[in-house]
């Protein structure tokens, strides 16, 4: 039998970006060997990777051939070939998440038919395969429009706030769900192994950037009552049981005006809301990712010390090579801790990096994360 501490034992990774990266940072701490397939050359994890393969890894030949000399195969981002995956599964490879749970994931319409089956609170929602049908089943404003596949960031999603603004929806399949009330949007990542062992890490709170649609501040703990702190994390555990599914999935929701919890969508991978765990939890995301692929025992996912993490968006109206201005003296602000990206070249919004500060309360961390924000700039 092989040792996954051996050069021998070949973990695939689908996706070279940061989330990656910073997996493959973990992953020297395990003396693991992880080959790395991703379309561009200059990809985040292309100095990292023990090897690193460009390639299309939408491409079923491409997924396909590459997994075939891998014992495991993992993902850091799910619009990938999941038709080879499967094949790659039923060859006795290790596929994790498994393809059968990734292809519910991949697809937003299919994520809410799964939640309706188990029984999981989300929003109301209907499916429709193009705007024809969309003006024919929209009876209720504003709803939010998100492409079916292929979105992520905020692409591929938009809000309809009346009839006359369905005429310039995007084109395609979607899944239409109505605006709720909303007082926080939370997330919950929780990990599975093979062995059936379950760990989540404690809620965290988001606040989004509202003209990127991407997370700006993570707040951990979360602000909430006792009562739903315990529903999102039963709520967790039961998606990520239900879809039978190994590794590691990130859980988003509403929290409602009313006080009511909806699950909004699930992630089967490392994610934006777990990054603060690097340094404010016993254990981090990607240790934990890590851990659930091999069946090794799940790590301690208790936080250490609140903490705050920021992420850094490249400069609006700004494109080309990164600048990078205020991080030395962002390293001199107490409790702080920098994470760039490796990324070459920056345009508006584009994540670059993120910065996570612990402290002693989570106020402290908030108004240390406030002056990162405005210390830390990312120009071209």
């Amino acid at each position: 039998m092989k040792s996954i501490h051996s050069a021998d034992f070949k973990i695939g990774l689908l996706g070279g970006g940061q989330l990656g990266r910073m997996m493959l940072q973990k992953a020297y701490d395990y003396n693991l060997f992880i080959a790395v397939l991703d379309p561009t050359r200059e990809a985040p994890c292309h100095q990292l990777a023990n090897e690193f393969i460009v390639g299309n890894f939408k491409d079923y030949d491409t997924v396909y051939n590459f997994g075939l000399s891998k014992d495991v195969i993992t993902i850091e981002f799910e619009d990938v070939n999941s038709d080879a995956l499967a094949d790659l599964e039923a060859k006795g490879i290790k596929v994790f998440p498994q393809p059968k749970a990734l292809k519910i994931i991949q697809d937003k319409g299919l994520q809410k038919e799964f939640f309706t089956k188990i029984g999981v609170p989300t929003s109301p929602y209907f499916i429709v395969k193009d705007k024809v049908e969309m003006a024919q089943k929209a009876t209720q404003f504003p709803f939010f429009q998100k492409l079916r596949t292929s979105g992520y960031d905020g692409y591929g999603v938009q809000k309809i706030n009346s009839k006359a603004d369905i005429s310039d929806a995007m084109e395609g399949p979607s899944m239409c769900e109505l605006a709720v009330p909303m007082d926080k949007e939370l997330s919950v990542i929780v990990a599975r192994n093979e062995s059936g062992e379950v760990k989540n890490f404690p809620v965290v709170e988001l606040e989004f950037n509202p003209e990127a649609n991407m997370v700006e501040y993570l707040f951990s703990p979360a602000n909430i009552s006792e009562s739903i702190e315990k529903q999102a994390q039963e709520l967790a555990r039961k998606i990520i049981i239900e879809l039978d599914m190994v590794g590691l999935l990130a859980v988003e929701f509403f929290l409602s005006t009313s006080g009511e919890l909806l699950v909004n969508e699930i992630a089967p991978r490392p994610h934006n809301s777990g990054h603060q765990s690097i340094e404010g939890n016993y254990t981090s995301q990607f240790d934990q990712h890590i851990r659930s692929i091999l069946n090794l025992p799940l790590g301690d996912t208790a936080a250490t010390k609140p903490s705050v993490m920021v992420n850094l968006l490249g400069e609006k109206g700004f494109e080309g090579p990164a600048i990078y201005e205020g991080v030395n003296e962002a390293m001199a602000m107490k409790g702080v801790n920098i994470h760039l990206y490796g990324k070459a070249t920056t345009k508006s919004f584009r994540k670059m990096g993120h910065v996570t500060i612990v402290a002693e309360s989570l106020q402290e961390a908030k108004t240390i994360a406030k002056k990162v924000k405005e210390t830390i700039k990312i120009k071209a």
